[in-house]
């Protein structure tokens, strides 16, 4: 274990010395399984993560502090396969509890009762592919139970709870800008900026690795990681979940896999099954109009216009510009 290494990480990251301590103790123990398994920590791999999470379920020790500690740990470590699994099984964690609260915030109690009866989410650390079965649930709940208005109005929220305060530069950008048009270029240009500078130091971006072909792509469509206006929306193409594969695949199944960020329902693309209605999609599509809401200082209209999940070798989105908004 790079105990030296974490321990800085975590300070930069400005945790309290006993959470250090806590996350400190989680490796270890991760650390220790390996070695009783006759591996080390530093070659650790996937295979053994998923042992390692059955184990924890198994014991109820899977709890979000311990796997944040190891996701923390494998990020740190530069073990990229590692942390993308976990930012895989960590990533949906939010999504199921905030659409409850939404539909009830949205449609009343009493709908998502309906709605959310038989709802189980698998137990935290459980591999992705436990996942599409409960979502297609889900799905088939809302699609029941609401308008398909309000089934969209539900599912485009900000799911994954993202700080919304992370956007605050780009709203400084566009109150900076004369045209919509033109914070969208030096959106784009901003974006493709900050790739190269990730890919320079051989960082993850999130969960993605840059290389100098996924640089080249960003930068011959404007649409990914921006958008071009057309009239009074704005196109939005999105970053593919892993774009070095995309890039590269030519098998149309495995370029919508390799396309699809949800780590709810992306598994049943290489299965088939279940079948997950496209209307789910409209949960990205929050995520993609949040940086919007927060740019126009007002919630946004979002339409999903392809997407892996129904089909498509890509997602792409249009966003409605608010009345008085378009400069």
């Amino acid at each position: 274990m790079q105990e030296k290494m974490f321990r800085d990480y975590c300070r930069r990251r400005k945790m309290s010395d006993d959470a250090i301590e806590k996350a400190v103790g989680h490796v270890r123990e991760f650390e220790e399984h390996l070695g009783d398994e006759g591996k080390t920590l530093d070659k650790a791999q996937v295979e053994d993560v998923k042992k390692y999470m059955a184990r924890l379920i198994s014991d109820n020790r899977n709890t979000e502090d311990r796997l944040l500690a190891l996701a923390r740990y494998s990020y740190a470590a530069k073990m990229n396969d590692v942390f993308i699994y976990f930012a895989s099984i960590l990533g949906g964690r939010t999504v199921l509890p905030s659409i409850s609260e939404r539909l009830a915030a949205i449609a009343g109690e009493e709908a998502r009762s309906r709605v959310f009866d038989g709802v189980e989410p698998p137990p935290l650390g459980s591999p992705p592919e436990d996942y599409p079965p409960v979502t297609q649930r889900l799905m088939e709940g809302l699609e029941a139970q609401l308008s398909p208005e309000t089934c969209r109005m539900v599912l485009a929220g900000n799911h994954h709870r993202v700080p919304v305060e992370g956007f605050e530069g780009r709203k400084r950008l566009f109150e900076e800008s004369e045209t919509v048009d033109e914070f969208l270029v030096k959106e784009h240009e901003r974006a493709v900026a900050e790739l190269e500078e990730f890919m320079a130091e051989g960082r993850l971006w999130y969960e993605q690795e840059i290389t100098p072909e996924t640089v080249e792509y960003v930068r011959g469509n404007q649409e990914v990681l921006s958008g071009i206006r057309r009239g009074d929306k704005i196109y939005t193409t999105k970053f593919p979940y892993a774009p070095g594969r995309y890039l590269a695949e030519t098998d149309p199944l495995m370029k919508r896999y390799y396309m699809c960020h949800c780590p709810l329902a992306r598994a049943s693309i290489l299965s088939g099954e279940p079948e997950i209605s496209p209307t789910w999609c409209y949960c990205s599509g929050g995520y993609e109009k949040l940086k919007f809401d927060v740019i126009f200082g007002e919630p946004v209209e979002v339409e999903v216009l392809e997407s892996a999940l129904a089909g498509d070798p890509r997602c792409r989105f249009a966003v409605e510009i608010p009345e008085g908004k378009l400069k």
